[in-house]
């Protein structure tokens, strides 16, 4: 596959529309639409379903897009990163994850010393972030500890967190100083998906992850969970580390007796790091 036709490929499902991606590209409508028709043929795969109004990718087109999105990221984070002179620092560091205080100080210390270092920060699950990191697109990845010692390296970050609900502040619990095992058995939950955290919650309570009242479960929260709790649909259960923004109208009561979690700085195991990433890595473990 040609990296410039994966563009067009990109430009098509962005657009839904094949003569506006055609003006954006700067190239011809029947030109772009024989080259996206090849791409097809050459894979095999229908990868548009050609509507009236708008073009939608079909099942093998979405993960062509997010494979694309991929390689694309990659081609360009390799030719910023030769591009780059020699006798200054710098290119891009690309860290997936929530950055810690730790993290975002290293970033802002190397900026002061290189200014022409940039940093991408990337929002998502952890699974959608340690693919990332495998397939190169991200120099990090900021994830709770324990971490898989065969595929990564990491290096320990400052600071726990700790486990608690989040309630309205008229609730009953918030009467108390830290929810116990009873307590958090007792009201329906809003929680993370993955369902390794969701074992740790359970095993602190001494319990299946069936027996919790699990009232709805999430990947990623845009903002704050502010509006999932006043909604009256169940407590959420969060850290304190993800308090920022929180309305004053809700509390938030720390598992009792506490359950904390430590977060690492990641990176895949042998991978060779431009001279941003080395020079960040070396920033961060002066911390």
């Amino acid at each position: 596959m040609d990296v410039r036709i994966l563009r067009y490929f990109l430009a098509v499902a962005r657009e839904e529309n094949i003569t506006r991606a055609a003006e954006i590209l700067h190239i011809a409508q029947p030109s772009l639409s024989k080259q996206l028709i090849e791409l097809e043929q050459e894979l095999g795969k229908t990868l548009l379903i050609r509507g009236k109004r708008k073009i939608t990718l079909t099942e093998e087109g979405v993960l062509l897009r997010k494979r694309a999105e991929e390689i694309i990221a990659l081609v360009d984070k390799t030719e910023s990163e030769l591009r780059a002179e020699n006798e200054s620092l710098c290119g891009e560091v690309a860290i997936g994850g929530v950055p810690t205080q730790s993290v975002l100080e290293a970033a802002a210390t190397l900026r002061i010393r290189f200014p022409e270092v940039r940093f991408r920060f990337f929002s998502g699950d952890a699974t959608d972030t340690t693919e990332r990191l495998d397939h190169g697109t991200l120099d990090f990845a900021i994830l709770l500890r324990p971490v898989d010692t065969v595929k990564y390296e990491f290096i320990p970050l400052s600071g726990t967190a700790q486990w608690g609900l989040l309630l309205p502040a008229n609730h009953p619990l918030t009467q108390k100083t830290g929810i116990s095992r009873t307590d958090l058995c007792s009201v329906p939950l809003i929680l993370h998906q993955r369902i390794g955290l969701q074992l740790d919650i359970a095993h602190w309570a001494g319990i299946d992850v069936e027996q919790l009242d699990i009232a709805a479960t999430y990947n990623i929260v845009h903002g704050t969970p502010t509006q999932y709790v006043q909604s009256g649909l169940g407590a959420f259960l969060l850290t304190s580390s993800q308090l920022n923004g929180v309305s004053s109208e809700l509390c938030f009561r720390p598992l009792d007796p506490p359950l904390t979690i430590e977060y690492a700085l990641v990176w895949k195991r042998y991978a060779v790091m431009s001279k941003p990433a080395a020079a960040f890595l070396s920033q961060i473990k002066t911390l």
